[in-house]
């Protein structure tokens, strides 16, 4: 007995220092030399970024993955072909995740340093495109951080979307950022303990319950907290990011030189 006392205190101990003093451990994202051939023909580049620990494909990201797809849809009424690249901020091993939990308690601060010096090299090599940082709960609050930390010419050509960044981001302020918060009903970005704290309470119930019914279903899905639904079928949501996109890389104009909207009115009308 007095042998496993010290066993699980040992682990215990070398679990916390290899939190605290392991290395940071971060996916291997794109790289120049290996999507140079699949953006050069595009306008706008779109890097993608999920919420939670931030390594959900795209095509498995049903919460933002139609936002995206909107945006998509939206640059090409303006004239613009688009190519998505997600960025993972956490790998799938156990070292991974520490890196995961290690990053979010220090505000992303190696993961951010890296998305942007691969944003700095993009713009270098490519100067005529425009890029668009897209990121969901977390992932908003990782894109701050990214676009706090691109130098100032940069930031003129790069813009970013962001949907219920939580509350407790320090959530950088630019006329090139759109942060979304489902007009103050987002319980997460509002920081409303009451119904986040339900909502934390009920989850594991739920997630329990799926599983003895024999549902495939993740943690992650059955934590549903009020108001964090962005969804592109919602016109509050579409049009204040059409509106967005229009006044930042608008090329259509009228015959007076004021732009002609009557597209994109259409656009969000009939979607």
């Amino acid at each position: 007995m007095q042998k496993l006392k010290y066993l699980i205190l040992f682990s215990a101990l070398s679990a916390g220092l290899l939190i605290l003093f392991g290395p940071i451990v971060l996916p291997d994202n794109f790289q120049l030399p290996e999507i140079s051939q699949s953006v050069q023909n595009k306008d706008v580049i779109i890097i993608f970024n999920s919420g939670g620990w931030g390594n959900t494909p795209l095509d498995k990201a049903k919460d933002f993955a139609p936002v995206v797809e909107g945006i998509q849809q939206t640059l090409n009424q303006l004239g613009y072909n688009s190519i998505v690249l997600p960025y993972q901020r956490t790998r799938e091993n156990l070292l991974g995740k520490i890196s995961g939990a290690k990053e979010f308690f220090n505000s992303f601060s190696n993961s951010s340093q890296d998305l942007a010096a691969k944003i700095e090299a993009l713009n270098k090599n490519f100067p005529d495109k425009k890029i668009i940082l897209a990121g969901l709960s977390n992932g908003g609050d990782f894109v701050s951080e990214t676009y706090r930390k691109l130098s100032f010419k940069v930031q003129n050509s790069v813009y970013a979307i962001t949907a219920g960044t939580p509350f407790w981001a320090d959530n950088f302020k630019s006329n090139n950022i759109l942060q979304l918060n489902n007009n103050g009903k987002d319980s997460l970005v509002e920081g409303n303990v009451k119904p986040l704290l339900s909502t934390a309470l009920a989850a594991p119930f739920k997630w329990f319950w799926a599983k003895l019914n024999e549902q495939n279903i993740s943690f992650s899905q059955v934590f549903q907290i009020n108001g964090h639904d962005y969804s592109w079928n919602s016109p509050k949501i579409s049009s204040v990011i059409v509106s967005f996109l229009d006044s930042k890389l608008s090329r259509s104009k009228s015959a007076d030189g004021k732009e002609d909207l009557s597209s994109l009115t259409n656009y969000v009308n009939t979607h």
